[in-house]
Order: C-alpha cells, then sequence, then structure tokens
C-alpha cells in the first residue's frame, strides 16, 4: 500500500509551511499482474497581477475550485501575488469576490502580497495577467527567466498574446472570470496529465 507523503518547507525563515516538492508514489498495473511506481511532483502555481486584489486572486480561486471539483487537489499548489505594493495586506476587492461568489467561488482569508525574488525557485509556473506583469518580474523580481516559468496566462488558453484587462479600472469582472476560467482550464488539462 502506497501513501501520498506530502514534504514541507519553510519560506523566508517563517513558520509558514509551503508544499516544496510533494512526491506521491502511486502503484498501478502496467499489464496483468506486472505493477510499476511512478514517483511525481506537485506542480506549484503563482498567479501574478498588479495589486493582488482582482485577477491574480481570482485566478487563485478558480483554480483552486477546479482542482478540488476534479479531485486533483494534492497535484497543485496554488497562489498569487503582486508586482505593486499598492494594496499589500488588502483582501479581494468586492466586485471580483462577488463574482467569484456567483460562482460559489470563496476566497475569503486572501491577503494581497508582493512578490518575491524567491518566488522564481518556489513555484514552476508563474502566470501573467499583462505583458508588463512578465516585464516587471524579470526586470525588478527575478532577474530575467532562465528557467522559462513566466507565462502570459491567456496563453495557455490557447489564445497567445491576449491580454486579460485590469477589471478595477473597466469593470469587467465577468469577462476576466471567463478569461481565467479558459486558463485554468488550459492549466489543468495540460498539467494534470503527467499524475495520470
Amino acid at each position: 500500500m502506497y501513501n501520498f507523503i506530502p514534504c514541507f518547507i519553510p519560506l523566508d525563515g517563517n513558520n509558514m509551511p509551503e508544499y516544496a516538492y510533494y512526491m506521491q508514489e502511486k502503484r498501478y498495473k502496467k499489464s496483468g499482474n506486472a505493477e510499476k511506481t511512478g514517483v511525481f511532483e506537485m506542480i506549484r502555481v503563482l498567479f501574478v497581477c498588479w495589486g493582488n486584489i482582482c485577477r491574480s486572486p481570482m485566478g487563485e480561486f478558480i483554480l483552486k475550485d477546479m482542482v478540488r471539483k476534479l479531485g486533483l487537489e494534492d497535484q497543485f499548489y496554488i497562489e498569487s501575488a503582486a508586482t505593486s505594493t499598492e494594496e499589500i495586506g488588502n483582501p479581494v476587492y468586492p466586485p471580483a469576490r462577488a463574482e467569484l461568489a456567483r460562482h460559489g467561488i470563496d476566497c475569503s482569508g486572501h491577503h494581497a502580497r508582493q512578490v518575491k525574488r524567491s518566488d522564481y525557485d518556489n513555484f514552476d509556473l508563474i502566470i501573467a495577467t499583462e505583458d508588463v506583469h512578465r516585464r516587471i518580474m524579470e526586470d525588478r523580481f527575478f532577474g530575467g527567466d532562465p528557467d522559462h516559468k513566466i507565462v502570459l496566462c491567456m496563453d495557455l488558453a490557447g489564445r497567445p498574446g491576449e491580454q486579460i484587462d485590469d477589471p478595477w479600472y473597466t469593470g469587467r469582472f465577468e469577462e476576466v472570470y471567463g478569461q481565467l476560467y479558459d486558463a485554468c482550464t488550459g492549466i489543468v488539462e495540460k498539467y494534470s496529465n503527467q499524475f495520470t
């Protein structure tokens, strides 16, 4: 009998654990009575926008809800962050929270935080909602993207180059939800395959 084995490391010396590597041993039949053991890593996903109160937390909680409903929670670790310091500590912006709630998604407990240098090492997939966020992360936080971890969000939905405009200005929260839902669907389709 093989059990799921979570492994934790502290982030930046604090006591808040993060799934750094989540190794699982999975026994399955290859043919007849032959068995094989596969070992897999949890995919660590970080959504990034300007303030971490609208687009990136919406992406975070949409993906969390999606993987939970699909029974894939043990395969994904998901967070979100901001490139700016304007909203640090604030909860999800009320209209964004209302749009999530309209789809039965709870985002309580979220507090905006800024991207930090260690995020590049601690996440496998870093998702920018606009090109500007990609450039800021490369220039100000990570010193480039040598491991090609940063991706534009809508590239994951098969719509390369499409930007997710800030609904704080446009008010189009329903449209942003749809874009993020499509991107999250693309993430699950692409990355959950390695666990099957």
